[in-house]
């Protein structure tokens, strides 16, 4: 048949074909637990065909674990495998949302599990349900789930990263490592051994008012708990005692095995629970009994490419630990000669060292040996040196001991002239005591006689009173005619005696200067003898000798201590003795006489002052002996 018309008319045909001929579309967003996928799905798909694409997308031939789940009005449901995927309840968005989940659990993963993305996807839902706390799990299990997570996460053999399982090998030495099949192969028999393991839980009630039960359904069997403890069941039906199931309505009927057992009637919140439940029971219901089944031909086939793939995986393993092993042996082998060589390299500097060590030492001991002979030479001149040092200090100790013993000898001289002194002293000061006794009479036989002349001139030369009367402090002479009247001879034995006292007076001076020129002496001896002899211990020595000395002299008189000081001007132990003339009388606090006396030849005396007047000469001397005593005769 030849189609006639022209080109324009055929292209519109043909695009109106087309378009006829292309199905209608909508996009589906599949969300595993690790990945995400977009499909494009036909609008007569059903949710078998959605699930077949999302199983051969992902290699999955154990498709009887895993269903789609998705979210409608807060309750989660699983797609129907037998309608129309847009006939069912899903969420009206673009694209439309499902989780790709395992719907039913084995009972034994080790046994049931054959393809590793199987139990890959068993893992990581597991895990997750744990970390969301879905499933509780005890913290010494946590610690162990958590070891073999983290292998299973580093260490994926075939992959490129033998390199990261060896690292992490050397940081986890509290367990054996194992590839990333094997580990998480550990974690899912650790977890199927917990209370909330695969277990749907859901609210009931055995009356219409209240919910106060959970049913829970699992691959063995339904259990009955209370609504505080999800871990112990009040009562369990397995499934080999179950006979049927049914609900109508908000009713669920399970009925035992044993016609006789009673029939457990129970109550959910709506409709579409009890179709979720019923659909669960049914789905582990036919899985226990594929399980106690002989196997179909696609099982074995399957479980014998499981068989081959851990033959595989196992030599595999094997030749990694061998390399592993031998890789280990030539690193220590490498390292054991490294160290070798290096410990070698190390005994060739420590050998070159010790030679030039021994050369260096070679040349210092010739060094040290002319050094040597050079002290011997040093220490013999030196030996003669001390030998002549001793010498001459044995003559010095011999010298120092007898200027000791002198100095001893000095010393208790001195001490004995000090007593002496003191003895001295007392004996002086109580001649002074009788002197004074001897002066006050003398003043008062002065004052007796001078009042009697004053009464005979009155008496017998009345014509005298004209003139003024004497007084002991006036300075002009006093004559008399014939009838002059003579002093009594106790002034002459006055004058007598004070010449006396200025005598003994001055021969005490003398010998106190004497003694002062001596202690000056013996103390500049001493000063000498303790700088010459301070190094040989006798330092305290001298220092008890002064102290003897400062202890005798304690005991003398005031003005003997002056002496200790070594002054140059020391005051002597009575003050000069003053001449004044007339005209020159001292003041002093007491009451002072002088007394005209006639000069004799034979009465001369240095100490003595002679004044000219215009009578008689006279003369007065000036006898102190304290402060407070003042005699002028």
């Amino acid at each position: 048949m030849i189609w006639c018309g022209c080109p324009h008319q055929l292209k519109n045909m043909s695009i109106r074909g087309l378009k006829k001929k292309q199905p209608k579309t909508f996009k589906v967003k599949i969300i595993t637990v690790d990945a995400e996928m977009e499909f494009s799905c036909e609008m007569k798909w059903k949710g078998k065909d959605l699930f077949d694409l999302v199983c051969r997308a992902l290699g999955l031939r154990e498709t009887w674990f895993f269903g789609l789940q998705y979210s409608m009005k807060g309750m989660c449901t699983w797609l129907k495998m037998d309608k129309k995927v847009l006939d069912q309840e899903i969420p009206k968005e673009d694209p439309v949302s499902f989780h790709f989940l395992a719907k039913f659990y084995p009972e034994k993963v080790e046994e049931e599990l054959l393809q590793e993305i199987t139990q890959h996807l068993f893992f990581l839902q597991v895990k997750k349900q744990i970390l969301d706390e879905e499933i509780y799990c005890s913290p010494e299990a946590t610690v162990l789930l958590a070891s073999y997570a983290v292998q299973a996460k580093l260490c994926k053999v075939g992959n490129g990263e033998s390199d990261r399982r060896e690292r992490l090998e050397r940081n986890l030495i509290i367990m054996p490592l194992f590839c990333r099949d094997e580990a998480e192969m550990n974690y899912l028999k650790i977890a199927q051994d917990l209370e909330m393991y695969g277990v749907n839980y859901f609210p009931i009630a055995q009356n219409k008012n209240h919910t106060d039960l959970l049913l829970g359904v699992d691959a063995k069997g339904i259990h009955i708990y209370s609504i505080n403890n999800r871990f112990s069941p009040n009562k369990s039906f397995e499934w080999s005692s179950i006979r049927n199931i049914s609900y109508s309505e908000k009713e669920l009927t399970i009925k035992p095995l044993d016609k006789k057992a009673e029939v457990f009637k129970f109550f959910s919140s709506q409709l579409k629970v009890n179709k979720l439940i019923f659909q669960l029971c049914i789905g582990n219901h036919d899985l226990f009994m594929r399980r106690r089944k002989v196997d179909s031909i696609e099982i074995q086939q399957m479980k014998a490419q499981a068989r081959e793939e851990k033959a595989r995986k196992k030599m595999e393993n094997q030749r990694l630990a061998r390399e592993k092993q031998l890789r280990e042996e030539a690193e220590r082998a490498k390292e054991e000669l490294e160290r070798r060589l290096f410990q070698l390299e190390d005994e060739a500097r420590q050998a070159n060292e010790a030679l030039l060590r021994s050369q260096e030492a070679a040349e210092l001991l010739a060094e040290k040996a002319q050094i040597a002979e050079e002290e011997a030479k040093l220490l013999a001149q030196n030996a003669a040196e001390a030998e002549q040092e001793r010498q001459r200090l044995e003559i010095t100790a011999l010298k120092s001991k007898e200027e000791k013993r002198l100095m001893e000898q000095k010393m208790r001289e001195a001490e004995l002239i000090a007593v002496k002194l003191v003895k001295e002293s007392d004996r002086r000061a109580k001649e002074a005591e009788h002197l004074k006794q001897d002066l006050h009479e003398a003043r008062e036989a002065e004052r007796k006689a001078k009042q009697k002349l004053l009464d005979i001139t009155r008496i017998n030369y009345p014509h005298m009173a004209k003139y003024p009367q004497y007084s002991p402090g006036d300075s002009r002479d006093v004559n008399f005619d014939k009838g002059s009247i003579k002093l009594d001879l106790k002034d002459i034995d006055l004058k007598r005696l004070s010449f006396e006292i200025e005598r003994e007076r001055l021969d005490y001076l003398e010998k106190s200067r004497k003694f002062e020129d001596r202690l000056k002496e013996l103390k500049s001896e001493i000063h000498a003898l303790k700088l010459e002899e301070k190094q040989a211990g006798l330092y305290s020595h001298w220092n008890e000798v002064l102290g003897s000395l400062d202890r005798s002299l304690g005991s003398a008189p005031a003005w003997m201590k002056t002496f200790k000081s070594g002054d140059a001007n020391l005051p002597r132990p009575f003050p000069a003795y003053l001449v004044n003339t007339a005209g020159s009388w001292p003041c002093t606090n007491k009451t002072q006489h002088a007394v005209p006396v006639e000069k004799s030849s034979s009465q001369a005396n240095p100490l003595v002052a002679n004044s000219v007047g215009t009578g008689a000469r006279k003369q007065m001397i000036k006898v102190q002996q304290h402060d407070s005593d003042v005699i002028y005769i």
